[in-house]
C-alpha cells in the first residue's frame, strides 16, 4: 500500500492515531483513546475488500461498465469481473502525493486522467484530520478539462468497536428507503420503503450472522443537512458515521473473510456515497462538474463512549 502516513494527537484531551496509506489513500488504522474504530489489515499487504480505499469518480458499479454521453457510448474496463461491472472508480490503485502534512493530518492528492470510458480530467484530493473523538475526511474535486465531468465520491471504511465481535454489534441506518438490486448488484426501479422489512434498521438491529451487501437512501437528515449511522457495543460504546448533506446514499456490506492481521475475521463496512450505483446511468446522486469548478464533501468517524459522551 505504499508509504503509511501515521497521524497521532490529543485533542480535547483525548488521545487519536490514524494510519493512511499511500495507494488508494486509504484509512488503514483509526484508534481513539485506545478504542480501535476500523478494521486493520497486515501493513505488508493490499487493502482487503478495498478496506479504506477512496472511491472516484464514482463508488459502488457501473453496469456492464458502459454509459452513454452526449450520444456516445462510453466503455469502462470492468474490474468486477464475476459482475461484468465497473467497480469502485479509477484511483482504487492509484499512487497518491502527500500534498500537505501535520501532526494530525494529511492531504492526498491525485490526478485522474482521461481513460477509457471516463473522457475527462479530474484533480482530486483528500484530506484526513484528526478531531477530538476521531476523523474528519474531506474530498476535493476539481474539473481540469474542457467539458463537464460526471463525478461521484465514495468511501470502503470496516468499521469496529474494540474487541467486540461484530455479531455482537447493533446496526443503525437511519434511512427509510433501500436500492432493490438484480444479480449484478445493479439497483432496479425506484427506492423502496424500509417499513415492514427485514431492512429497516432505523431503530437498530444486532447484526448476528446476517449477511449484507445493500444501500440505503431516503436519509434522516439533521439541522446541517448530514446525516449519522452506527454501530453499537453491548454496553453502549458506539462508533459513528457521519456524512455531510452531499451524502444521499450509504451501503453496509459484512463478510467472514476479511484478511485481519491474523487471519480471516468477521467485519463490517458502512460507506458513505454521494451517488447510487450505477449512477452514471439512473443519476441518482450524480453530480455534474463544469469546467474549473471544485466541489468538496466531508465524511467521518467518531467514538461515542458508553452512556453518550464523546
Amino acid at each position: 500500500m505504499g508509504e503509511q502516513f501515521e497521524l497521532s494527537g490529543t485533542i480535547a484531551g483525548r488521545t487519536q492515531h490514524a494510519v493512511v496509506t499511500q495507494i488508494g489513500a486509504a484509512l488503514r488504522r483509526l484508534v481513539v483513546d485506545g478504542v480501535e474504530l476500523v478494521q486493520d489489515y497486515p501493513q505488508d499487504m493490499a487493502a482487503p475488500s478495498a478496506a479504506g480505499v477512496v472511491l472516484v469518480p464514482w463508488p459502488n458499479r457501473v453496469a456492464g461498465g458502459t454509459w452513454s454521453h452526449d450520444g456516445i457510448e462510453e466503455h469502462l474496463v470492468i474490474t468486477e469481473l464475476e459482475r461484468n461491472n465497473a467497480s469502485h472508480g479509477l484511483l482504487r490503485h492509484s499512487s497518491y502525493r502527500q500534498a500537505k502534512r501535520t501532526n494530525h493530518s494529511v492531504v492526498l492528492a491525485a490526478e485522474i486522467s482521461p481513460a477509457p470510458g471516463y473522457p475527462f480530467e479530474l484533480a482530486t484530493s483528500v484530506h484526513y484530520e484528526l478531531v477530538a473523538d476521531g476523523l474528519q475526511v474531506t474530498h476535493r474535486l476539481e474539473n481540469l478539462g474542457t467539458s463537464k465531468a460526471p463525478v461521484a465520491v465514495g468511501a470502503h471504511p470496516y468499521l469496529r468497536v474494540g474487541d467486540t465481535p461484530v455479531g455482537e454489534l447493533t446496526l443503525l441506518i437511519d434511512a427509510a428507503r433501500h436500492l432493490e438490486v438484480d444479480g449484478a448488484m445493479i439497483p432496479v426501479g425506484r427506492p423502496l420503503p424500509v417499513d415492514g422489512t427485514d431492512l429497516d434498521y432505523r431503530h437498530g438491529r444486532k447484526l448476528g450472522n446476517v449477511a449484507l451487501d445493500n444501500a440505503w437512501t431516503d436519509l434522516t437528515r439533521g439541522a446541517d443537512g448530514g446525516s449519522r449511522h452506527y454501530l453499537e457495543a453491548p454496553d453502549g460504546t458506539r462508533v459513528e458515521l457521519h456524512m455531510d448533506r452531499n451524502y444521499g446514499f450509504i451501503q453496509a456490506y459484512t463478510t467472514q473473510t476479511f484478511k485481519g492481521p491474523e487471519g480471516p475475521v468477521h467485519a463490517v463496512a458502512l460507506e458513505p456515497m454521494t451517488a447510487a450505483a450505477n449512477a452514471f446511468n439512473n443519476g441518482m446522486g450524480l453530480r455534474w462538474l463544469a469546467p474549473g469548478e471544485t466541489w468538496e464533501s466531508s465524511w467521518g468517524i467518531r467514538h461515542v463512549a458508553a452512556g453518550g459522551s464523546r
